[in-house]
């Protein structure tokens, strides 16, 4: 799935201006009227937009062997016996002109060697990540240089439907480039890849290369993160999406304090209200969410939440999907205590909830031991009825990357104790820090063995 488009529009004064004037130079007014014009916005606006350039070094394998880190190990083999070098461009905006951060796409940087940025005055610098999260495709980076200009987050919150909007990125490696459109649509989600959508839909186009650029209003500020594109045909059909600004705010502060987005949890599992399950549950309300299962040990199973209660707000924000309530649950801060209004057997009801994380559901490998930095371990989905820990990302360089570890293998032993999920994994540490980290994995149905 892709997405681009280009737009234009004319006020109808410029129409008649230019129908009327054939063959004649553009006048500078029309009935006394300057002709409309976005560039005194984009002279604030641009200087903010950045071109990010990423290479990475891929490792081109002479030997099945190679995917054996044990194996590597033992007989010494070179960990990269040849590698080739990708490169990409995308986009950036700087959101803190004082600390240098720019906020991108985290599919532009996705396990880059080298991050450079190079500002609209020519100026080129490194870029180190400050953090990245791929649930909701965003990532921070962050350069040394002074004499920045930032923009400021909007409140994506207010947009409306129709608000004019300009996109400006790096489309196809030609330069800054600068597109307009309108908001076409709020709150779409259905895009492969990622946990977290609530995108702006616009028909500005938005082409490869625009990813992490600026979507902005007409008051210059930043309403959105441009991220992706729909074109069943490779071609552009108008159809752009960008992270709302007021994701972006909520991601960038947590990658700036904790290097990654920590999320909340209510503790429950839910699924869209049907017809069908209105009929059989006797319920005449629109919108919600059926709760299926309150975990036990949670803040909800504490103030009262059961299974067959109907969420339909939080903290006033209405629940209209399963998909909304992940939605909201990704923006709520561990530690905040919310409102969750529901329904029950024919009538409303309020409790106050506190949000927890649920360390058992995801958790960072550094906050288990500093030797998995840069490790990502999720709990395996009960339907799948496998047992382990799931390694969801593994960072490139990183230690574990250099070990052998990687995205997509499970761990089901650590120091030759069996683990069945994520709680159990977390029980085997702190592991003595002079010993090897030894992580029993099935790789693609075959057994390795991770040394750290």
């Amino acid at each position: 799935m892709q997405f681009h488009k280009i737009w234009y529009w004319l006020p109808a004064a410029l129409f008649a201006a230019l129908t009327s004037h054939a063959g004649a130079a553009l006048p500078a007014e029309v009935d006394g009227q300057p002709l409309p014009s976005l560039a005194p916005l984009l002279e604030e606006v641009t200087p903010a937009v950045v071109n990010v350039h990423t290479r990475t070094r891929v490792q081109v394998r002479t030997s099945p062997f190679f995917d054996d880190p044990f194996f590597r190990r033992f007989f010494d083999m070179p960990t990269v016996p040849r590698e080739r070098v990708q490169q990409s461009l995308g986009s950036g905006v700087i959101v803190d002109a004082d600390l240098g951060l720019i906020l991108t796409n985290n599919h532009v940087i996705d396990g880059a060697d080298d991050i450079a940025v190079t500002l609209q005055d020519e100026r080129e610098y490194s870029a180190e990540l400050v953090g990245a999260d791929r649930d909701t495709d965003l990532a921070l980076i962050r350069i040394r240089a002074d004499r920045l200009h930032a923009l400021p987050l909007s409140d994506s919150d207010r947009l409306r439907v129709g608000d004019f909007v300009v996109a400006v990125g790096n489309p196809f490696g030609l330069g800054q480039t600068v597109t307009s459109g309108i908001v076409s649509a709020l709150g779409r989600s259905g895009l492969r890849g990622l946990e977290y959508q609530n995108f702006i839909q616009t028909d500005a186009s938005i082409n490869p290369g625009n990813s992490g650029g600026a979507l902005v209003d007409l008051r210059g500020r930043l309403v959105g993160i441009n991220t992706a594109i729909f074109t069943p045909s490779g071609g552009n059909v108008g159809i752009g999406f960008a992270v709302p600004a007021s994701t972006a705010r909520h991601v960038m502060a947590q990658l700036v304090e904790f290097g990654e987005v920590r999320r909340g949890s209510l503790g429950v599992e839910a699924q869209d209200l049907s017809s069908e399950l209105r009929e059989a549950l006797g319920i005449d309300i629109s919108g919600g969410v059926v709760v299926t299962r309150v975990r036990p040990d949670s803040a909800v199973a504490e103030a009262g939440l059961r299974a067959g209660d109907v969420i339909q707000s939080i903290d006033g924000r209405p629940v209209a999907n399963s998909q909304a309530l992940r939605n909201i649950e990704g923006l709520l801060a561990v530690g905040a205590e919310v409102t969750v209004g529901f329904w029950r057997e024919g009538s409303a009801g309020e409790i106050r909830v506190r949000i927890e994380e649920d360390l058992d559901a995801r958790i960072s490998g550094g906050r288990v031991d500093e030797r998995l930095n840069g490790v990502m371990l999720v709990r395996i989905p009960d339907r799948s009825r496998a047992l382990g820990v799931l390694v969801e990302e593994v960072r490139r360089n990183s230690h574990a990357w250099e070990a052998g570890l990687r995205a997509g293998d499970v761990i089901v032993a650590v120091n030759r104790q069996a683990v069945r999920h994520l709680g159990e994994m977390r029980e085997q540490f702190p592991a003595p820090a002079d010993r090897e980290l030894s992580l029993e994995i099935r790789r693609r149905g075959v057994a390795y063995l991770v040394l750290l």
